[in-house]
């Protein structure tokens, strides 16, 4: 996944977030091996600071819109078919060889990007209502989500990477449903977020 190559360091930690209950720690079962659980998630694992963004279930689009006061463009990086990662078809449950439309993207602020997004639409996900995923252009996939009625949320994964410059960001993956058909996002949230903090 070139959104993640492009923090080079290897992931710190990874959990789970289960909605209106308790949280579990669950593993990326090609990056950690432990798994643990946590009631609520420490600061230890997630500081202060990034909370605000990593966990907030509302559209990010909309929030980067508005802290940005519409200065806010998708850079598409990457569109592509492609058989998804391992963990990636397990979250999907879709087979480990299926091809998915895999679309990578930078979120910018001023010119800058603020998060790297990484989504993964299986062949499946693409019909009906939903076949127009593959033509967003630099249209926001968040925006789509979140003005269908149609759209059920999974749980929050979260995890913790070293960028280039040895800093600590954060990133976070969900299962979107529209109609019941999945798809994964996937966003890195870099240091510049803490910015409007």
């Amino acid at each position: 996944m070139l959104w993640l190559r492009q923090c080079s360091l290897a992931i710190i930690a990874c959990f789970v977030i289960l909605p209106n209950s308790g949280v579990s720690l669950k593993a990326l079962p090609q990056q950690l091996s432990s798994w643990r659980a946590y009631r609520s998630v420490p600061s230890s694992i997630l500081p202060r600071a990034w909370r605000n963004w990593v966990l907030d279930r509302g559209s990010l689009t909309q929030r980067l819109i508005d802290v940005s006061g519409g200065q806010f463009r998708v850079r598409v990086t990457r569109l592509h078919w492609a058989m998804p990662a391992i963990d990636e078809a397990r979250t999907l449950s879709i087979p480990f060889r299926q091809q998915a439309l895999i679309r990578e993207v930078e979120l910018c602020v001023f010119g800058v990007p603020w998060v790297r997004a990484h989504s993964v639409i299986p062949v499946g996900t693409l019909r009906g209502e939903e076949r127009q995923l593959q033509y967003l252009g630099e249209k926001p996939l968040g925006a789509f989500l979140f003005s269908s009625r149609a759209m059920k949320r999974e749980a929050l994964e979260l995890a913790r990477f070293s960028n280039e410059q040895d800093e600590i960001c954060f990133a976070r993956r969900s299962v979107f449903r529209l109609h019941n058909k999945p798809l994964l996002v996937s966003e890195m949230f870099l240091p510049e977020v803490l910015r409007a903090s």
